[in-house]
């Protein structure tokens, strides 16, 4: 059966909550999505008769194997849009969310499958998160975030745990992109915060809040 805009947006909220939580609470899922959590309730009952949830009453939700790879393949054309928009049609990575929440809506399997041969099958999308197959397999990779380095460590720019519009528009402003190599300068002891140098950059100072969100690869 195919799902709703509603469902599949139910569903990747599921998906993306419960990668950092395990099962979702009602009350997660209902401010996840801006909802009350009697309408957030119904909905989950209706993902239930398709076999996409396990829900008791009062008990958190948890998706089935069915809804995890429904999901999954949800966030594969959102994904794909992103890195098309990117690389084949010039988008900031910034710009193109937004584009990528309607398309990722659409029924066409032959449409996303043709997008991934000309992008040469992509493992990540423009903000380094992982972009799964299409049998809704994801491969996760291990990056440290860069407010955990040591200063005399150099690194690399892998991938980001915040893709805001305002986020991203910041890393503009500070000419960082994902593949920047950096060097760890120093770290301030009385708020965290990180010197670096890259490119341009001799020293550069980053909150913790910017460098926690920064997934990095140690290179040195």
């Amino acid at each position: 059966m195919m799902a709703s805009t509603t469902e599949e947006n139910y569903l990747k909220a599921l998906y993306n909550i419960s990668n950092n939580q395990g099962e979702v609470s009602i009350s997660d899922l209902a401010q996840s999505l801006k909802v009350s959590m009697p309408t957030a309730n119904s909905m989950v009952k209706s993902l239930q008769k398709s076999d996409w949830v396990i829900y008791e009453k009062y008990k958190p939700v948890a998706l089935t194997p069915k809804g995890q790879k429904e999901a999954a393949l949800i966030i594969r054309k959102h994904r794909l849009t992103e890195m098309f928009l990117v690389k084949k049609m010039g988008f900031g990575w910034e710009e193109v969310h937004e584009v990528a929440e309607q398309i990722e809506h659409i029924h066409a399997p032959k449409f996303f499958e043709r997008m991934d041969e000309m992008l040469g099958h992509p493992t990540i999308d423009p903000h380094g998160s992982p972009i799964p197959d299409n049998q809704g397999r994801i491969k996760e990779f291990s990056y440290t975030p860069l407010s955990s380095c040591k200063p005399g460590q150099t690194v690399q720019l892998t991938a980001l745990t915040n893709s805001s519009t305002e986020f991203l528009e910041f890393l503009n402003s500070r000419k960082l992109a994902l593949g920047t190599e950096l060097k760890v300068l120093s770290r301030e002891a009385y708020d965290l915060s990180l010197v670096v140098s890259y490119k341009n950059h001799p020293q550069e100072t980053l909150s913790e809040k910017v460098s926690e969100r920064l997934l990095v690869r140690v290179l040195e």
